[in-house]
């Protein structure tokens, strides 16, 4: 498999967990949205650090070294460190307390949020070579 196949899945794999979250909230199910949300992202993150040979094996260590390489450098903007520190600080609260505390609304802002984060690696991604021109990833439900 090439970098840009695993690039790929990467990717896809972050688009699916967007769609599942659609799902999840439609369903009421916000605790789990929130948590799939964040998880588009973060592997979003992480195919960002693959593609410039960088893996780390905790979610703290992935976001301080996307700050460190892409928003500290310009290639990304500040607010997408910004969504990806909201959405694992909403992932620890869905996933860890025992009381709902996630709102519909909320689900809808970090979908969003997570859309956009997803389209900028997307295009940073193509931009660098490192996966084809064509987008290859499902589309949002």
């Amino acid at each position: 498999m090439t970098r840009a196949d695993e690039l790929r899945a990467m990717l896809t794999k972050a688009r699916r967990y967007v769609n599942s979250a659609e799902t999840l909230r439609q369903q009421r199910d916000y605790d789990s949205a929130i948590s799939r949300l964040y998880y588009a992202m973060f592997y979003a993150a992480e195919a960002s650090l693959f593609s410039i040979d960088l893996t780390f094996s905790s979610h703290r260590g992935v976001i301080s070294a996307f700050a460190q390489h892409f928003v500290k450098t310009k290639k990304l903007s500040s607010e997408t460190y910004q969504w990806l520190r909201e959405g694992f600080e909403k992932r620890q609260v869905s996933d860890y307390e025992y009381l709902s505390l996630a709102t519909d609304a909320q689900v809808v802002d970090l979908q969003s949020k997570a859309r956009q984060f997803l389209e900028q690696i997307e295009v940073l991604l193509r931009q660098s070579g490192y996966t084809d021109s064509e987008p290859t990833t499902t589309e949002w439900t």
